[in-house]
């Protein structure tokens, strides 16, 4: 397998984290939603400002996926009172199913164990049908449904998933 490294987000990085989420999330998201709420939740969710409020008022961290140098993706997790939530998830189109995003699992549980939690949930889109098909196989399990209204006219329409550490 080539270099995989993990690196936490700082301060200095967050507008490149930023652009690879715009890019990745305009690429990923056309076969399931429209290009106007891909924009809306970039924005709302993925923008500079928008994650460094998440690290500084919700108990977030964000990391780099690095392959042989090159930053293929990222993940970001929220520190609950009961459960890691899985935020986000996003390897680019180039570096998929090459077993990274099991490797970046792996990383998850770790740190999952190292901060005592017996859970970890995410949400995914119910019409996301790989990346749920990639949760099962790692383990998750469908324990709830939501509909969020995110403004905007916009919904999340989301399973909610659970793994057991």
């Amino acid at each position: 397998m080539d270099i995989l490294d993990f690196s936490e987000v700082e301060d200095q990085n967050i507008d490149v984290l930023a652009g690879l989420a715009s890019e990745i999330w305009h690429e990923y998201w056309v076969e399931i939603l429209s290009p106007a709420q891909i924009d809306y939740m970039v924005e709302k969710f993925q923008s500079s400002h928008a994650i460094k409020n998440q690290i500084k008022n919700e108990d977030y961290k964000y990391y780099f996926i690095t392959v042989n140098g090159i930053k293929a993706g990222y993940f970001g997790i929220s520190f609950k009172k009961d459960y890691l939530f899985l935020s986000k998830l996003y390897i680019k189109k180039d570096f998929r199913h090459l077993g990274i995003g099991t490797k970046v699992f792996e990383k998850i549980k770790e740190i999952a164990v190292q901060n005592n939690y017996k859970s970890i949930q995410l949400t995914v889109n119910k019409y996301n049908q790989n990346t749920i098909n990639a949760y099962n196989k790692w383990g998750f399990k469908t324990i709830d449904s939501v509909v969020s209204d995110i403004g905007g006219g916009f919904v999340m329409d989301d399973y909610i998933m659970e793994f057991s550490c």
